[in-house]
This record gives structure tokens, C-alpha cells and sequence, in this order.
């Protein structure tokens, strides 16, 4: 029961990270938008990773999961949208000038349609 509050919970943390990230966007704080947006990815990973018994401690290990994943579903599309995750974690690096919006809520979309592929995993590993 403790393993499925877990995953519950990292699921809500990740829906809750890309409501934020909508917010952030339209209110054209676009560092904050990407994090959050990365947070969801990030969130929905642990979820998959705590449901599926693999290790998921350190931001690396994030591809770890998205590949285990990726091998599971058969859905070669999770590499993609694994960079997309990555690469709004790296807009917390950039200066605002050299961040587009547009891009972020297109990532953004990304990231939803990733953690609709992985929801499943974490919901009924088997």
C-alpha cells in the first residue's frame, strides 16, 4: 500500500508541476515555466521508476528510466519528448532574452504527452 501512495503522489506532484508551468507561462515567467515543466517529467519518471522497482535518485538516472520505458512500451517517441523534458531544465541556464514562449508551451504539450505515455506504467507496471 506504501508503494502505490508513493506513486500516487509523485503522479499528482507531476500534475500539479504542469499546471504551474501553465501558469508561469501566461504569466510570461518563462525560467519558472520551464522548470515546473521539467519538474512534471521529472515527477512522472519517479512515479514509473517507484512502480517499476528501477532506481531513480540522481537527474541522470532520468534517462535510465525514460529508455527502460521506452523499451516497455515499444514507443520510440519517449526519447524525443525525454529531450524536450531535458532541454527546459536547461532553460533555467539561459538568459530570458534567449528564451522563447512560443517553444516553451510547445514544450510544455510535449510533456504532457509524455506523461500520458508514462502514467500507465506507473498506474499498472506488469
Amino acid at each position: 500500500m506504501e508503494d502505490n501512495t508513493t506513486v500516487q503522489e509523485y503522479i499528482q506532484q507531476s500534475r500539479d508541476f504542469l499546471q504551474k508551468a501553465q501558469q508561469y507561462l501566461a504569466a510570461d515567467d518563462l525560467h519558472e515555466a520551464s522548470e515546473k515543466g521539467w519538474g512534471a517529467a521529472s515527477h512522472m519518471a519517479k512515479a514509473v521508476a517507484h512502480a517499476n522497482g528501477w532506481e531513480y535518485q540522481k537527474h541522470q538516472q532520468f534517462n535510465v528510466v525514460l529508455n527502460n520505458a521506452r523499451r516497455k512500451t515499444g514507443r520510440d517517441d519517449i526519447v524525443l519528448l525525454s529531450g524536450v523534458a531535458n532541454q527546459l531544465h536547461g532553460n533555467y541556464y539561459e538568459r530570458k532574452r534567449f528564451l522563447d514562449a512560443e517553444a516553451i508551451g510547445l514544450a510544455l504539450h510535449h510533456v504532457e504527452t509524455l506523461m500520458g505515455i508514462l502514467e500507465p506504467l506507473a498506474l499498472d507496471p506488469s
